[in-house]
């Protein structure tokens, strides 16, 4: 047996957009995917729950945000994943700023629903061996827009951005090629 993939979703404070897409990961993989998700700041708060209009969220989508906490980005938390995944092409630069040495494995958020949408027959692990290697440029018309302090309408708009986006990207990971488990 291999050991699972290790998923890393990346936003500015740790509260919003990768605390999303973290919880809504996990629950739509389940817990016997071979992924496992965890999120970050590039200035992220520390130890704080999701922002309230987004947990409102994935509460609405029969998700528990309760036992979500942010956290800082660190270099020890870069080692420990295979793949990086940022809501912004800001946080993939910031990323690749302080740590070169990942350049192979971040990725925003939509350049990775792209390639995975580019590569149908390659696998979870042959799609990460060709990403880099496949990859197009980001651009800012790809970014999840920070709904942080915009309200209930900001947040519902993001969160469907995100499961659009993680529509396209966690079957591929998962290995299922339709709907993650």
């Amino acid at each position: 047996m291999t050991d699972p993939l290790r998923v890393l979703f990346v936003c500015t404070a740790n509260i919003c957009r990768s605390a999303y897409a973290t919880v809504r990961s996990e629950q739509l993989l389940g817990a016997d995917a071979p992924v496992r998700v965890s999120s970050a700041g590039t200035h992220g708060w520390v130890d704080q729950p999701m922002d309230p209009p987004m947990a409102a969220e994935v509460r609405s989508r029969h998700g528990d945000p309760s036992r979500f906490r942010s956290r800082r980005l660190t270099p020890e938390i870069i080692r420990e994943v295979q793949l990086i995944l940022t809501a912004e092409s800001l946080h993939r630069d910031f990323i690749l700023d302080e740590w070169p040495g990942a350049f192979r494995h971040t990725f925003t958020l939509q350049q990775f629903a792209d390639l995975a949408a580019a590569a149908p027959g390659l696998d979870p692990r042959g799609l990460l061996a060709e990403a880099h290697r496949i990859r197009r440029p980001t651009h800012a018309s790809g970014d999840v827009p920070d709904p942080y302090g915009r309200g209930a309408e900001a947040a519902a708009q993001c969160a469907t951005h995100l499961d659009r986006l993680l529509a396209g990207i966690l079957p591929r990971l998962a290995g299922s090629g339709g709907q993650p488990a």
